[in-house]
């Protein structure tokens, strides 16, 4: 029985760096979201942002065995976040005027208002939630079942173990999003940055599309095996690499002139 909770443990320290990542993609989206708005308006929309985050977290841990079974719900997710991502780094490298692509957006943006700027994030943080769950689910379904029965549509011991990896990441992006703000006025970069990350989350999401079993474009247990994981994180980091030494961030002996 001692085994069975070192296993439980070990894949919940796991989980929580996994949810680590996906909260911080998910946090830095919120700052560049909100980005445009005056500083009343930009805290007060990543507040709602980590609001609306915490309850589309807690709305899909109970809605597990739907997520995982509807793959229209994950195709939906999927083609958001590519749009979301794709649309931004397209317009950065081949329009017209790349120099002012950050200012363009946020003239476009600004127009829009708050609560526009606000349901956009709570798209995002939709997409997010799925991907989350989902991640979360893939790691906890490979756990042995517990003595605690079932709850949630799935074993007790793996929901626990969800339910606290879940709470972990919505803790990190309540921190994250605050800090990111900050760190995109020196490193402006950084949000294309965040766009390309946005699209290659929904890159995996459209993997986990693709193999469900209803689709069966690709084999069912493909997004969850090592190959595929190695490639996702690896190209995360690497995208989260170039953006950091990006050209167009701002040196810091700049930013204290």
């Amino acid at each position: 029985m001692e085994s069975i909770w070192l296993e439980y443990a070990w894949a919940l320290l796991i989980l929580i760096g996994l949810e680590g990542l996906l909260s911080a993609d998910n946090a830095l989206v919120l700052a560049v979201i909100a980005k445009h708005l005056p500083e009343e308006q930009k805290n007060k929309a990543i507040n709602y942002g980590i609001l609306m985050a915490f309850a589309f977290r807690f709305v899909a841990l109970f809605a597990i065995s739907f997520i995982a079974n509807v793959w229209q719900i994950q195709a939906i997710g999927a083609a958001y976040l590519l749009y979301l991502g794709l649309k931004h780094v397209i317009k950065a490298k081949f329009g017209k005027d790349n120099k002012n692509i950050h200012k363009d957006d946020e003239k476009e943006a600004a127009g829009k208002g708050f609560w526009p700027t606000v349901g956009k994030i709570a798209l995002a943080d939709l997409a997010f939630a799925i991907d989350s769950i989902l991640a979360a689910v893939a790691i906890a379904l490979g756990l042995p079942d517990s003595p605690l029965g079932n709850f949630g549509g799935m074993d007790g011991g793996q929901f626990l173990v969800v339910v606290l990896g879940g709470i972990a990441g919505l803790v990190l992006i309540k921190f994250a999003a605050a800090w990111f703000v900050q760190l995109l006025e020196k490193r402006p970069a950084l949000e294309t940055t965040a766009y390309a990350i946005v699209a290659w989350v929904g890159v995996k999401l459209a993997v986990v599309t693709l193999a469900h079993e209803d689709i069966g474009v690709l084999n069912h247990d493909f997004p969850h095996s090592t190959p595929w994981t190695l490639t996702f994180y690896g190209v995360l980091v690497g995208i989260a690499l170039i953006g950091w030494f990006a050209p167009g961030n701002k040196s810091l002996t700049e930013g204290k002139s």
